[in-house]
């Protein structure tokens, strides 16, 4: 979706799955523009709404500078009618600025930040003035993205609560793995506030408790999994959601917290036929035979769970 005319934050509509782009690499590690132009197409078809580059599963933090606006570039130019959310993570104000200047000028509709990584705040009003301060001058709408796996800090209930009402601060991703934090996050938030799971694995269970929808990794892979998933949870559809996440998602999902999301969703992806290579970048490796065989064997499983679901 090009431009910010169409903001992805209609609660009548809501935009229940977005899918966290993995960066095709060809075999000399270069950023493979074609190939990610080909998954943008398998991710929609798959009916998964909404698109988002250069997130963690993005390999963001391998990229620099020139290759972080030529991913965003081509997942926009790609995206037709699917809104993007651009992931701008940097380590101070303003370097997350400049990310979201440059995913506002390349047509990104929303940014998707985090909290300050390498040095964490010595009082959770220091993280909240962080998010204040970017959200006051930033050129995109903004999702708080929390990953204290990667950032050595949680964006703290209290914080998310006290930030919820700027009119920049559209909703969370929480991929903490904390399922009581995102019922926090969902009970201290406004009915308007957007709460996306980041766990895969979660996401039925997450919209069963009144969560939007989800942000996940492997719906890179097996997108039809997520929107069939999502779609039936948001339909009040309980046994169907419940088999396509427990008996399709999550075993594909438990390779990723094994193996990493990126090389393990790239396998994924390889293993449909979607990628042709499964490259990633230090200090990230590509898995082995036999893990990718593993692999290949959830994805059959997932597809076979979702073409044999009684969906409403």
């Amino acid at each position: 979706m090009s431009g910010t005319d169409a903001e992805p934050d209609s609660n009548d509509d809501p935009v229940r799955t977005w899918c966290p782009l993995v960066t095709p690499f060809d075999d000399d590690e270069a950023v493979d523009h074609e190939a990610l132009a080909t998954l943008v197409d398998h991710v929609r078809e798959g009916g998964v709404e909404g698109l988002v580059p250069c997130g963690t599963t993005g390999e963001f933090a391998s990229l620099d500078a020139a290759e972080y606006r030529a991913v965003l570039e081509t997942t926009v130019d790609a995206a037709g009618d699917a809104p993007v959310m651009a992931g701008t993570a940097a380590t101070s104000v303003a370097g997350t600025l400049d990310r979201v200047e440059t995913a506002a000028d390349v047509g990104a509709d929303v940014g998707l930040i985090v909290l300050p990584y390498f040095h964490t705040a010595n009082d959770p009003e220091g993280n909240a003035e962080f998010l204040r301060r970017v959200a006051d001058d930033a050129a995109l709408p903004l999702y708080l993205y929390n990953i204290p796996a990667c950032t050595g800090q949680a964006i703290a209930p209290d914080v998310v609560e006290s930030v919820a009402d700027h009119d920049r601060i559209r909703g969370l991703k929480d991929s903490s793995g904390d399922f009581n934090y995102f019922v926090e996050a969902l009970r201290r938030t406004p009915n308007d506030f957007d709460c996306y799971q980041g766990f895969d694995s979660y996401l039925v269970p997450g919209m069963l408790q009144g969560g939007t929808g989800g942000i996940n990794a492997l719906s890179n892979a097996i997108p039809e999994a997520f929107a069939a998933a999502a779609e039936a949870a948001a339909a009040g559809d309980v046994e169907a959601a419940r088999r396509i996440g427990s008996e399709g998602i999550a075993p594909l999902f438990q390779q990723c917290v094994a193996h990493g999301f990126a090389p393990a969703t790239k396998a994924a992806l390889a293993e449909r036929g979607v990628l042709d290579g499964t490259t990633v970048r230090p200090p990230l490796v590509e898995l082995g035979n036999d893990t990718r065989a593993e692999i290949g064997d959830a994805v059959d499983t997932a597809l076979d769970v979702v073409d044999s679901a009684d969906l409403d």
